[in-house]
């Protein structure tokens, strides 16, 4: 009797030390596997500086540290820099970027998404030279999907970003946003020798200097674009890169654009090329609300103030010289003080209506809105008749 009583005892104690037992020894394996992969890090980040520098991109580290454990890795480098060697022109021709701090982490079942995490600033120079851009931000974030091999998705975040340029008695603002993402990824079934690049921009609350008028008071954007005639990733000069896209019969295609600024918001849509003298050739289809309140940015009332340049003239007013037409508004001020200006104004409220006749009606959001094509030519952009800007060539 006392042998049949013991021996479920037994059974019921080995299993009760089993579970434990296979635990520790998961938790003793994975520990191992962890710890080896952290040892990794070093030889595969060597591995993967050596085979970027030979494209052109020289990345370094002051101090490198592991942790993450049990299920992540977590690489953080102090006072990393990135040197961009250009391949094409001269060594003195590279830029150096440097920040504060990168924390870098993969899941460590799943090595191909790594995250990364930056703290600024960073400053931008040409290779031994001092800096002349500085990059701040309160949150920056990037995403690749792909690694090791060519990335298959990117995605980078800042908010609070600040760029200014420096080298003069004081930093002279460049750009301001509050929120920005770019997302970007290589179109499926693109040949790797020609990739084909789609890309999100999304702005809230940014601001640019030295671009335009228009662009220096905020404005949220939301850009879908891609990106043809590409032929490899390796850094170079933007000229040279432009020169290479042109080159290859490359284009942008937007394919959806949003932009809103106070009342007036735009959306459109388009295709833009280079020509040989990389200047921007294309037409984007636009649906504008609120365009009465973008004449003033664009300029024409100074235009008129100052004279109208003689080109202008000639597309809108055949025959009519700039010349006499500053004198005709000087005469009317000699002889009715105040006449000259009032005329101004009224030409200036004509040609505001006349750019709010173009194209066709149309409604956008709810909004009254006009539809009419931007038009790009060497470098020029017309809406309608009217040249509003020019944009020096690329390369």
């Amino acid at each position: 009797m006392s042998d049949l009583n013991s021996a479920p005892s037994r059974r019921s104690r080995f299993g009760l030390y089993a579970v434990p037992v296979v635990v520790l020894i998961a938790a003793v394996l994975w520990s191992g596997f962890w710890f080896f992969a952290a040892s990794q890090v070093g030889v595969q980040a060597d591995a993967w500086r050596a085979q970027e520098a030979k494209a052109g991109r020289v990345y370094d580290c002051d101090k490198r540290s592991v942790a993450g454990y049990p299920f992540r890795l977590e690489i953080r480098c102090e006072q990393p820099s990135v040197m961009l060697v250009s391949q094409t022109a001269s060594p003195e021709m590279s830029f150096v970027a440097r920040l504060v701090e990168i924390l870098v982490v993969a899941q460590i079942y799943d090595p191909k998404l790594v995250i990364a995490e930056f703290k600024g600033p960073a400053t931008i120079a040409e290779r031994n030279a001092q800096p002349t851009l500085s990059v701040n931000w309160s949150l920056g974030r990037s995403s690749v999907v792909g690694l090791p091999a060519v990335p298959q998705r990117v995605s980078l975040v800042f908010d609070n970003l600040a760029i200014d340029r420096t080298g003069g008695p004081a930093p002279t603002p460049l750009m301001r946003v509050n929120h920005i993402e770019l997302h970007g990824r290589q179109v499926d079934g693109s040949a790797p020798d020609s990739p084909a690049i789609e890309t999100v921009l999304q702005i809230a609350g940014g601001t640019l200097q030295d671009v335009h008028p228009l662009l220096t008071q905020p404005f949220n954007a939301d850009i879908h674009a891609r990106l043809n005639g590409l032929k490899d990733f390796a850094p170079k000069p933007w000229p040279d890169r432009f020169r290479e896209i042109q080159a290859a019969g490359g284009s942008v295609e937007i394919q959806q654009s949003r932009i809103e600024q106070g009342d007036v918001l735009s959306v459109a849509a388009g295709t833009l090329r280079l020509n040989a003298q990389g200047r921007i050739e294309g037409e984007l289809q636009m649906t504008v609300a609120g365009l009465e309140r973008v004449i003033p940015a664009l300029g024409i009332d100074k235009m008129l103030e100052e004279g109208v340049p003689q080109s202008t003239l000639d597309r809108v007013a055949p025959g009519v010289k700039s010349q006499d037409l500053s004198n005709l508004f000087g005469a009317l001020d000699r002889a009715v003080p105040g006449l000259g200006k009032v005329i101004k104004q009224n030409a200036n409220a004509g040609i505001s209506a006349g750019i709010n006749s173009l194209g066709t009606e149309a409604t956008l959001e709810g909004k009254k809105a006009r539809s009419f094509p931007l038009r790009f030519a060497d470098g020029a952009v017309f809406l309608g008749p009217l040249k509003v800007a020019q944009i020096p060539p690329l390369f």
